[in-house]
């Protein structure tokens, strides 16, 4: 079983990885393996409507969507952390995300998801708002925790002294785990997935 994160943030090794760091430390000690994939410095895509999706993902290659993607497919459950940019989430984490469900939906249904916003001060609140859309329209169960997950400090060795929010990623690690066996056992008891209902989309209000 395996937990994917992903670091929205530019920076491989600030505040948002230290928060991640803390969850992988966590569910590995809960005997899962894990990955934090980087989204890194280099340019991300917005995705454009063209409806050119393929099999890999997305119709561009020049940037790290599909190889998430092609790990997505393998992992178990999702953790997405972000930075908090004018009490928001970054606009390079929202581009990737938005490519990567609108191409793969497929990679991320059924799987439990989870968002942590990290950020000096404010707008973590509204920034985990925005990210939890994900999985509401995916079908993912969404993992909470004993507080919102949110992690506070400057930088990478700032955020390790908030104690509350570094608790509260890894009682959300516990959780995650928890429900990823409890998937796991619901599959091996022959318990189904649910069918969704398809085809009743309207496009104006009556």
């Amino acid at each position: 079983m395996k937990v994917l994160l992903l670091n929205g943030s530019m920076h491989r090794n600030g505040t948002t990885y230290a928060a991640l760091a803390e969850a992988a430390r966590t569910l590995e000690a809960e005997g899962l393996e894990t990955e934090i994939f980087q989204i890194g410095p280099g340019l991300i895509r917005d995705c454009i409507d063209c409806r050119k999706c393929t099999a890999e993902g997305c119709i561009f290659t020049d940037d790290p969507v599909n190889d998430f993607v092609a790990r997505a497919k393998e992992a178990d459950g999702f953790i997405f952390g972000t930075p908090v940019y004018y009490a928001h989430p970054s606009g390079r984490v929202l581009s990737f995300l938005d490519r990567a469900f609108y191409s793969s939906k497929k990679a991320f249904a059924y799987k439990p998801g989870a968002a942590i916003a990290v950020a000096r001060r404010g707008g973590t609140s509204a920034s985990l708002d925005a990210m939890n859309k994900y999985f509401g329209i995916t079908s993912m169960p969404t993992v909470g925790s004993s507080y919102w997950n949110m992690v506070h400090g400057m930088d990478g060795e700032e955020a390790k002294l908030d104690i509350e929010g570094m608790q509260t990623v890894r009682n959300l690690a516990h959780n995650m785990a928890w429900l990823i066996r409890c998937i796991e056992a619901g599959k091996a008891n022959g318990v189904p997935q649910p069918v969704m209902e398809r085809g009743s989309r309207l496009n104006f209000i009556h």
